[in-house]
């Protein structure tokens, strides 16, 4: 598929996360491959007119991070404008504007999927941002309306289409909603229909190759977005695009390959943020990471101490231990057994 004059490798989207999907984390799921295109965080338009260094560290990119969109967040239309320009600056593949973020403190402002509720200004924004940037598309993640008595996804599609948009990402929810509740496979069909001719990616509730699959069939979306899936499973975009092309489903990847892929993205966090900061922030993707691991309360609780690549390894080289004791060949708990801990880890006992 195409989003302006970009041909993608993919249909698969690695859709922006606050707090998640950083520079490493793009990075690691790139390697592993099916990824086409990827979003950074949202960031605030003013922050980057100021040169933030938070702001400047959210859109951080490399070589091997491409095509990348640089995603923003303002009601401004001078600011969106000017900050769009430093996107392209920054050597953005694309300018995002977000319209579909559901957090309090940013729909409060009036961004966000608060934008959803004043069309014609959205419209305006986004035209004004087309104008600005001149060499690289624009594109607008956004929901399927404020609540389920504001769902106007269709009519705001058609006008951003209008406006002058490249392409569209739609999540299934209403802000009302957030992350709760199922997904609306017939909402993201009726947008995908008013957009015309501007390709909708469609995003919500794609944790496996078989969600992703329906997403396509069952809205006629151009591409699937795929967030919270890609924290515990990095490989389902690569999973999913050799199935998608008529390949057979590759097997998931075992447990090795999921502590090899888990220390990579460690050991890139550390060089980015610095080994101290990174060990702090990589905590939670290692708890997304041991989703997949079966019993994994040892390495749950006691990875919290890791304070440094050395330490994370110690831990991870206990949790083996512990593994290969209480549990058999597939990672199953064994029965009648306790858990135990080892010199690394808590003195009280831990439960898988």
């Amino acid at each position: 598929m195409r989003i302006g004059d970009l041909l993608l490798s993919s249909r698969l989207f690695l859709s922006p996360l606050a707090g998640h999907t950083d520079l490493p984390m793009r990075l690691t799921v790139r390697e592993l491959g099916g990824v086409g295109w990827a979003t950074t965080e949202l960031v605030n338009a003013r922050s980057l007119i100021e040169r933030n260094p938070a702001a400047l560290r959210l859109l951080a990119t490399a070589p091997d991070d491409s095509p990348l969109a640089m995603q923003l967040f303002g009601t401004d239309p001078a600011e969106m404008r000017d900050a769009a320009f430093i996107c392209e600056q920054l050597g953005a593949a694309a300018v995002d504007l977000n319209m579909g973020c559901p957090v309090h403190k940013v729909v409060k402002t009036g961004a966000g999927a608060a934008m959803m509720n004043d069309i014609p200004a959205a419209a305006a924004l986004v035209r004004g941002v087309v104008a600005a940037v001149k060499k690289i598309p624009v594109t607008v993640k956004m929901r399927l309306g404020w609540d389920s008595g504001h769902v106007n996804a269709p009519a705001l599609a058609a006008a951003l289409a209008d406006a002058g948009v490249a392409a569209l990402c739609v999540h299934g929810r209403t802000r009302a909603q957030g992350y709760s509740g199922g997904v609306n496979l017939a909402g993201i069909r009726e947008t995908v229909r008013a957009a015309g001719n501007i390709p909708v990616i469609g995003n919500g509730d794609v944790t496996t190759p078989e969600a992703a699959k329906r997403m396509l069939d069952e809205t006629g979306c151009a591409g699937v977005a795929i967030g919270r899936g890609a924290l515990y499973d990095p490989w389902i975009f690569q999973r999913t695009a050799v199935w998608l092309e008529g390949g057979a489903l590759p097997p998931e990847p075992d447990f090795n390959e999921r502590l090899r892929v888990m220390r990579r993205h460690l050991v890139r966090h550390c060089e980015f943020y610095g080994e101290a900061a990174g060990m702090r922030r990589f905590l939670t993707a290692a708890q997304w990471y041991s989703r997949r691991f079966g019993p994994a309360k040892f390495f749950r609780q006691n990875i919290e101490r890791a304070a440094s690549i050395a330490e994370f390894d110690a831990l991870v080289a206990d949790y083996i231990g512990w593994r290969r004791t209480f549990c058999d060949a597939d990672g199953n708990l064994l029965p009648k057994h306790a858990p135990q801990t080892h010199a690394h880890s808590s003195p009280a006992t831990t439960s898988p």
